[in-house]
């Protein structure tokens, strides 16, 4: 694949409700990066399995991707939690997982040229998919606080959950994201790690700015 020259790359990598996606949007938009949620891409696929329940297959999910634009990813409808649960399903496929690698890549090494470059945020970003990103960074923060932030984000969607069902349901996705066969997710020794615990989304977003700006300035 051929790649554009001196563009930047931001990898991060997370597990949920840890801030990476809120972070992700800040860079995109401070430095001009086009920005992915690759989550969005396998819920977007989950979604064409509930869809197109006996045409699913993987000559489906390939014309699908072949057409399929950022602002596919923004749609609501992804949101639901049967997407969620078809995409948790379809996302340990190997299969599925390289085709989505490719578009990836695509998206990660030629953004359109009105973008200076890209930021990809998920849960094996660093590890598989842009190994040799500009910018690493490994974004977590306590269970707990991840709880509480995704249980408040429910409370204004006015999503009838309790804060335990919350914590539980974390706890198993932790669990899900770190012992998967293919692409789990854990932290490489060349990524910075920041932990969002206690930290306001302006004061990280000033940490990894710091960063960013010392290499990009040197």
């Amino acid at each position: 694949m051929k790649k554009r020259k001196n563009i930047i790359t931001v990898a991060i990598d997370s597990p949920a409700a840890a801030g990476a996606g809120t972070q992700a949007k800040l860079i995109a938009r401070h430095y001009n990066l086009l920005y992915l949620d690759t989550g969005k891409i396998y819920r977007f696929i989950g979604k064409l399995k509930l869809k197109y329940p006996k045409k699913f297959n993987y000559l489906l999910i390939k014309k699908k991707i072949r057409n399929l634009k950022i602002k596919d990813l923004q749609n609501k409808n992804l949101l639901a939690d049967s997407v969620a649960v078809s995409a948790s399903i379809i996302a340990k496929d190997n299969k599925i997982r390289k085709i989505v690698h490719k578009l990836q890549q695509e998206i990660a090494y030629n953004p359109p040229a009105k973008y200076a470059g890209s930021v990809l945020d998920g849960r094996d970003i660093i590890t598989v998919q842009v190994k040799d990103a500009m910018f690493k960074f490994y974004i977590t923060a306590n269970i707990k606080v991840r709880a509480l932030r995704r249980f408040k984000e429910y409370q204004r969607l006015k999503k009838k959950i309790t804060y335990k069902e919350v914590l539980k349901s974390l706890k198993r996705r932790d669990k899900s994201d770190k012992q998967r066969k293919y692409g789990r997710l854990r932290k490489t020794s060349d990524s910075c790690l920041i932990n969002t615990s206690r930290l306001s989304i302006k004061s990280c977003f000033i940490k990894i700015k710091h960063i960013m700006d010392r290499k990009l300035t040197n």
